[in-house]
């Protein structure tokens, strides 16, 4: 991470690392024509992919909302087909069912929407938001440990591809033993970590 004077070193503790970065993503003043660059960067990087099944989010806190370059990327093939994450209560798990806009929604136990009565499915590829990230595809995440416990269960497990923005990146982030690092990281720069961009499709 490239500080400015007026920068703060990022904190070496997770809990205020994510405070940091969490306050420092929601006063971006142009956290707009980041989100255009990086619905760019998405769109041009899906455009060369073979899975058809997305599982996504729905943006809080300030996160980077991919559902509209999703749209456009399922209008191109009625095969296509995009998720979002419904928790399970029990396991803290989650499980992915099908959204289109205008689908009925309704909120999580977390007061977060949901797709409502839709068919679940088996995402191939699975988008998830980052607070920040390391080298090598590590990702901070909120540290509920949903992502790292749901993709323990999937199988086969889907290419896992971070959205974040630029700002975020920690480089002296180190995994701990439950982390599980992404195939790939996109932010508004472009491709910062793509271990797939060399394998088939």
């Amino acid at each position: 991470m490239t500080l400015h004077p007026d920068e703060f070193e990022p904190s070496r503790d997770k809990k205020s690392l994510r405070r940091q970065l969490l306050a420092e993503r929601q006063s971006l003043l142009d956290r707009h024509q980041r989100s255009v660059q990086l619905q760019e960067v998405l769109r041009v990087w899906l455009m060369v992919r073979r899975e058809v099944r997305i599982g996504a989010y729905w943006p809080i806190k300030g996160e980077f909302d991919a559902l509209p370059a999703l749209y456009r990327w399922s209008e191109a093939d009625p095969a296509r087909h995009i998720g979002l994450p419904v928790v399970e209560r029990e396991t803290k798990q989650l499980r992915f069912h099908i959204w289109y806009p205008g689908c009925p929604m309704e909120e999580d136990a977390y007061g977060i929407p949901k797709p409502k009565d839709t068919e679940a499915f088996h995402p191939d590829l699975l988008l998830v938001p980052c607070v920040g990230y390391g080298p090598h595809g590590l990702r901070l995440g909120y540290g509920g440990g949903f992502f790292d416990r749901t993709l323990a269960t999937l199988s086969p497990r889907p290419v896992t591809v971070g959205l974040a923005y630029s700002h975020g990146f920690v480089p002296w982030l180190a995994a701990e033993a439950h982390d599980m690092p992404l195939d790939a990281i996109l932010t508004d720069e472009g491709a910062a970590w793509d271990k797939t961009s060399s394998a088939l499709r």
